[in-house]
């Protein structure tokens, strides 16, 4: 057993045998003031501290319900010191039916109280779309809800509950709906994703595509998209963004060169890609003078370029320098 197992035994085993003695020397009624005493009194520790920071947050209305929680409490402790048995049971009951409405409130906490006693097809008869959403999503009717939340203009919630019931087609409609009303292009996304989990790689590619616009470097994604659809003019299209995009990152970091050289290959302008992978390989020798690690990108720059007398000088300085930690982390 682990020590915990062990501690939380030995002090079950203490507390029994503290009760045993208390019932053997005393009887029964001084236990049953002890517990009871006790759980008044931490109840009281309680509220008293809640109703003490709510008036101090001037929440009066919060205060006035943990103010008769601390009255509550003191009461019941005063009854268990009394020993008025019917007192201190019913102050009990009080706060056991006070615990039970409160846990059956936050169950629904945005619904009024007639709502919470009306069926969804009623709500929807009334009107009161929203109420009725969130009844149909709690019954685990995650269509109907949807249909619900998108007549109260609730459209995330729809998406939502359209996902939860694995209609992802539909979910995607939504949150397309929602870019376009909101004009926050994180909807595309959501929508992109949906979509190609549907199998809708069309619609897909089209939503990544309006998220490229604003994240550029999506644009490789929407081309591997459109490529899958067999839309050789969109995936075309999308490859000489990229590429347009990567170009203008090459310039500030050298490390995207391979990036340009990639997708220059991938639009068969070999000499061009040539190009790039020749100041991708510069790039990679000036940051191997300062991190031999690079040697290793330099070998397959010059890989590309055919230079292969070059690609082995580089990669012997890369075994090297492999060899050099392996001996220091041996040492």
């Amino acid at each position: 057993m682990d020590r915990l197992t062990v501690a939380v035994g030995t002090f079950i085993v203490i507390l029994l045998a503290a009760a045993a003695s208390i019932v053997h020397f005393f009887g029964i009624k001084l236990l049953i003031q002890i517990v009871f005493g006790l759980g008044y009194l931490g109840l009281l520790a309680v509220f008293g501290l809640m109703t003490a920071l709510t008036f101090y947050a001037r929440s009066f209305k919060y205060g006035l319900v943990t103010l008769l929680g601390t009255l509550l409490s003191a009461y019941g402790l005063y009854s268990v010191y009394l020993w008025h048995v019917n007192e201190f049971l019913t102050v009990l009951a009080v706060f056991v039916i006070a615990f039970a409405v409160f846990v059956w409130y936050i169950s629904e906490p945005d619904l009024s109280l007639a709502e919470r006693f009306s069926s969804p097809e009623s709500l929807m008869k009334k009107g009161r779309y929203r109420a009725a959403g969130r009844k149909f999503e709690k019954k685990g009717d995650y269509v109907r809800a949807a249909e619900a939340y998108i007549k109260a203009e609730m459209l995330e919630s729809a998406a939502w509950a359209y996902e939860k019931a694995e209609k992802y087609t539909e979910a995607a409609d939504v949150y397309a709906m929602l870019a376009e009303r909101e004009k926050d292009v994180y909807y595309w996304k959501e929508a992109h994703e949906l979509y190609k989990k549907a199998g809708d790689l069309t619609k897909a590619a089209e939503c990544l595509e309006r998220y490229a616009e604003d994240e550029p470097w999506f644009w490789e994604d929407v081309a591997e998209l459109y490529r899958n659809t067999g839309n050789e003019e969109k995936y075309l299209e999308a490859l000489k963004k990229a590429l347009e995009y990567y170009k203008k990152e090459a310039e500030e970091e050298g490390v995207f060169w391979e990036d340009v050289a990639k997708l220059y290959e991938a639009l068969g302008e070999e000499e061009l890609a040539k190009g790039a992978w020749t100041k991708f390989a510069k790039y990679c020798e000036q940051e191997a003078e300062n991190d031999p690690m690079w040697f290793k990108h330099v070998a397959e720059a010059y890989e590309k370029l055919g230079l292969i007398d070059k690609a082995e000088e580089a990669r012997k300085k890369y075994e090297e320098y492999r060899k050099s930690i392996s001996k220091t982390a041996g040492d």
